[in-house]
């Protein structure tokens, strides 16, 4: 059970990471550059949502320390490449962004996915852990 939970928590960290980095490109873009901040005027809704992605980046930290109490580190250190997958596949299918799909990317996306379930598709047992190193 812990370690459905703790599994539970890394997807949420993950979930959570992806979400802050997607709302701050998302602001970033409508947000004056630092050099025009006094005399330009300032998107209220983009300056809420940065504050929502920093909200979510520490909440990610916590469900990330939550998970790290019950699943073995390189087994959920892997679970963080999905943040890389998730954000690319989302930007670049959700028109807000205007990025495109990438062959290579794609592929690349494609190998972290399957290097992840390599990773995490033997169950941990606590007889795969050698207590002479």
């Amino acid at each position: 059970m812990s370690l459905r939970r703790g599994l539970t928590f890394a997807l949420g960290s993950v979930l959570l990471g992806s979400a802050a980095q997607l709302g701050m490109r998302w602001s970033m873009t409508r947000l004056p550059s630092p050099e025009h901040w006094l005399t330009a005027t300032i998107d209220p809704t983009a300056v809420v949502v940065v504050l929502a992605a920093i909200l979510a980046y520490a909440l990610s930290m916590f469900s990330w320390l939550a998970a790290l109490r019950d699943v073995p580190l390189g087994r959920a250190y892997s679970l963080l490449s999905i943040s890389y997958a998730l954000v690319y596949l989302l930007a670049a299918a959700l028109p807000v962004f205007n990025e495109d799909f990438n062959l290579s990317k794609s592929l690349g996306v494609a190998l972290v996915i399957l290097g992840v379930i390599t990773i995490n598709s033997r169950p941990a047992h606590a007889s795969n852990f050698r207590s002479d190193l």
